[in-house]
This record gives structure tokens, C-alpha cells and sequence, in this order.
């Protein structure tokens, strides 16, 4: 019998395998680390800052700029809640500085999304993965809420802090208000809401970093109704207390929500 056939030795299907590769998966990029990190000198840092600064100084005087041209509707719009008011104008000029302070608010927030992107594309380089995910929803969330400000004021707040300021003289005296001054009251207190309105935009950084935690802001409730309330009387132009509890249950109410915000980035975080 030759050695081929003999069942003793083994084939060549019997004999070993070398093992296959190992399959290489794509590695995961470092959330820490910092991909637009360069090195700049102290004066390319505020060389850098002087230029985004004059570029968002520039739109905000583009953007008062439009304004102006269409500043008798706005004014118009913004005296809506005053409905039966007489308004005067006390001095000479007076309108037009007003036409400039209502052009100036406006454009300024019409240049707000634009001036927070050059503030965040100068601090962009040191950002790490991880914080840089979060700039673009912080963006569009505090426009957003910030526009949600500005309308809430001017639907709710006005109007209750007027009928309240209106109503309780109303039997002595006769309402003829001048127009700066109720602009300013009204403007203050629109940007003054639009600025409480960020309250859920800070907490969710704040969370989305792991500086806090949704059950250590919901056991610190009650500093945060007290916390409301002075910022109630603080941020309200007017004495009111109407204002000021429209404002400061606002601001309870946002804090729920920036919250739950942040559980619920705390239940769909990756273990």
C-alpha cells in the first residue's frame, strides 16, 4: 500500500490554518481631544478678537441700520399695548432719539445669532470634541429662546405691568405718558425677559459637561424660587407686582424645563 493512501497520515485539509487577520475596526475619535487647537501668541489672540468685535459691531450697526428705515411700524408695534394711551413728545428731537434707541435694540437683536457666532468661532480652537458637539444646538437654542423672551414680554408682561400702572390712578389723573420713557420701560424689560429666557441653555451646557446633575437642581428648588423673585424685582423696570410675578414664575417654569432638559440628556448618555 503506497503512502498516499495511508489513513495515518494526515492531509493537507487536516493540518493547521494560519489564523485569518484580525478585523481592524475604526477606532473612535477622543471626545477630550482638541483638533483645532493652534499655537498663537498673546497678540494673535487679541489681534483676533479686535477683528470679530469690529465685524460684530458692524452688523449690529447694519442691522440698526435696516431698522431705521422701518422704525415708525416698530414704534407703532411696540405702543400696541398701550391701547387708549395718549403718548407726547416733551422736547424738541425727542422722537428722533427714540427712533435711534428703538433701531438700536432692534438691530442688535436681529445681529445676535451673528455676534454669538463670531464669539464662539474665537473660542472654537480650544474647544474639545465633546464641548464643540454643543455649540451649534446652544446657538440655535438660545436664539430661539431669546426671540421667545422678547414675544412673551411684549404679550404678557407689558400689558399686565400697564393695566396695573393705568388702572391704579385712574380715578385721580389722566394717562399722557411720553414716549422715551415708555419705550425705555418697554424695551428694558423685553431684552431684560429675553436674557431670563437662556436659563435652560445654561443648564444644559452645564449638564452636557458634567458640572451638575438633574437631581442636585431639583433638591436646590427652593433657593430657586427665592432666586426668581429678586430676579423678578430686579429685571422689572416697573414696582408691580403683577410684573414681578409674571417674570419670576417664568423663570421657575424655564428652570423645569432646562431639568428635564437635562435628565433626559442624562438617560440617553452612553453608559
Amino acid at each position: 500500500m503506497s503512502a498516499e493512501s495511508d489513513p495515518a497520515k494526515p492531509g493537507i485539509a487536516d493540518l493547521p490554518q494560519p489564523a485569518p487577520p484580525p478585523i481592524r475596526l475604526a477606532s473612535q475619535p477622543n471626545l477630550e481631544e482638541f483638533p483645532g487647537e493652534v499655537e498663537m501668541s498673546l497678540v494673535d489672540h487679541l489681534e483676533e478678537l479686535r477683528r470679530r468685535v469690529l465685524r460684530s459691531l458692524l452688523a449690529v450697526l447694519l442691522g440698526a441700520a435696516g431698522c431705521l428705515l422701518a422704525v415708525k411700524p416698530l414704534v407703532r408695534l411696540l405702543e400696541m399695548p398701550a391701547e387708549g394711551i395718549r403718548f407726547l413728545q416733551l422736547a424738541p428731537g425727542e422722537f428722533l432719539f427714540v427712533s435711534l434707541k428703538v433701531a438700536g435694540y432692534a438691530g442688535l437683536s436681529l445681529a445676535l445669532p451673528y455676534v454669538l457666532y463670531e464669539g464662539l468661532s474665537f473660542v472654537l480652537p480650544g474647544l474639545s470634541r465633546r464641548e464643540r458637539r454643543l455649540v451649534a444646538p446652544a446657538v440655535a437654542g438660545s436664539a430661539v429662546l431669546f426671540a421667545a423672551g422678547l414675544a412673551f414680554a411684549w404679550w404678557a408682561l407689558v400689558p399686565a405691568a400697564l393695566n396695573f400702572l393705568v388702572s391704579y390712578g385712574a380715578d385721580v389723573v389722566e394717562p399722557s405718558w411720553s414716549i422715551e420713557r415708555y419705550l425705555d420701560f418697554v424695551l428694558l424689560l423685553m431684552v431684560a425677559t429675553g436674557l431670563a429666557f437662556q436659563l435652560p441653555v445654561l443648564q444644559l451646557l452645564l449638564g452636557a459637561l458634567g458640572l451638575v446633575q438633574a437631581k442636585a437642581m431639583i433638591s436646590g428648588w427652593r433657593w430657586v424660587v427665592l432666586a426668581s423673585a429678586l430676579a423678578g424685582a430686579v429685571l422689572t423696570p416697573s414696582t408691580d407686582p403683577v410684573t414681578m410675578l409674571l417674570l419670576s414664575g417664568a423663570i421657575t417654569a424655564l428652570y423645569l424645563v432646562g431639568i428635564a432638559l437635562v435628565a433626559l440628556s442624562e438617560r440617553l448618555r452612553p453608559a
